[in-house]
């Protein structure tokens, strides 16, 4: 599937519902701001459908109007849904309970930039060598001739500078960089939106950070770096779901460290991990073996067992590829 394909099904397109992956971060938030309101502007009808608030780091953001969470108070439409967009979503597992205006569509459509997506769509663009959805979408608007203008600009560099960690990992590209320069250009506050995003945390993210700290184990002659989250250390912090984002970087940022790797345990036995690498470990592979996915450098998964069980697995088969 070429992108000038799915441009074409978006201008016949009456009514669009656009869905990121659940557990929303700025790419796929941003992203879908950025595509809804760039289809308002040639008539259609756009809402952006989420599994939870909009994370308070990203609050800011304009199209708050495109916005609707399902949070089981909110009836999901069932009738009349045309197209449906997922966006940076691997699998349709990445949906969550959204997934019913997914099936229940007319047309379904899927842009991603992981290399485990398994086009799950009846129309599929993944490019692997974008740094984000943020990037492959500045080249669709671009090609449907959509002005950017300050918002739908502002949405892409969040959608682009997160994913890259502010231009820092290895996914970003002279590419992404001029993309960056011409959304500068339509006026993204790149002062304002750094200080935002990247320099501005809560105190109850700071003690989860104290905490994750205290939590942190070595293996491997410190070549892999642990950190485990539980449902008391939540509680004890007053710390919320969407501050545990970038807790693993804790890991990650230490010399010598090629993979890290944060297990969020919750009394119920589910275990969220996110798994990053910093030279050469595939950790995409890795989150494979548990049914998850991701990139080379940044993946996760989602299993259920007893957590020490579960965290002498992944240091096994860590240890294998190191």
């Amino acid at each position: 599937m070429i992108l000038i394909d799915i441009i074409n099904i978006l201008r016949e397109s009456k009514k669009v519902y656009i869905m990121p992956h659940v557990s929303v971060d700025g790419d796929g938030l941003g992203s879908s701001i950025a595509l809804g309101l760039a289809l308002e502007k040639i008539g259609t009808s756009v809402e952006v459908w989420l599994e939870e608030d909009v994370p308070s780091v990203y609050s800011f953001l304009p199209g708050s109007k495109l916005i609707r969470v399902y949070n089981g108070e909110v009836d999901l439409p069932r009738e009349d849904i045309g197209t449906v967009v997922a966006l940076d979503a691997g699998d349709l597992a990445r949906l969550g309970k959204r997934v019913e205006i997914f099936n229940n569509a007319e047309i379904t459509i899927n842009i991603d930039h992981h290399n485990t997506n398994d086009e799950f769509a009846q129309y599929n663009y993944v490019n692997v060598t974008s740094s984000s959805v943020g990037e492959i979408l500045y080249q669709l608007i671009k090609m449907m001739g959509i002005e950017f203008d300050r918002d739908i600009a502002t949405c892409l560099y969040v959608a682009i500078s997160t994913d890259t960690g502010g231009f820092r990992y290895s996914n970003t590209t002279s590419v992404t960089h001029q993309i960056a320069g011409d959304l500068l250009n339509s006026g993204v506050n790149v002062a304002d939106v750094s200080q935002k995003v990247f320099d501005t945390v809560s105190y109850e993210k700071v003690m989860l950070m104290g905490a994750a700290i205290n939590s942190l184990e070595l293996f491997e002659n410190g070549k892999i770096a642990f950190i485990t989250i539980s449902d008391d250390v939540m509680m004890s912090t007053g710390a919320k779901e969407e501050d545990c984002d970038g807790i693993v970087n804790i890991g990650r940022n230490i010399r010598g460290v090629e993979v890290a790797v944060m297990m969020r345990s919750r009394s119920d036995g589910e275990l969220k991990v996110n798994l990053r690498s910093n030279s050469y470990v595939n950790v995409s592979e890795i989150a494979k073996l548990y049914s998850g996915g991701g990139h080379k450098r940044a993946a996760g998964c989602t299993v259920k067992g007893n957590i020490e069980d579960i965290k002498s697995k992944l240091l096994d088969d860590i240890r294998k590829v190191l």
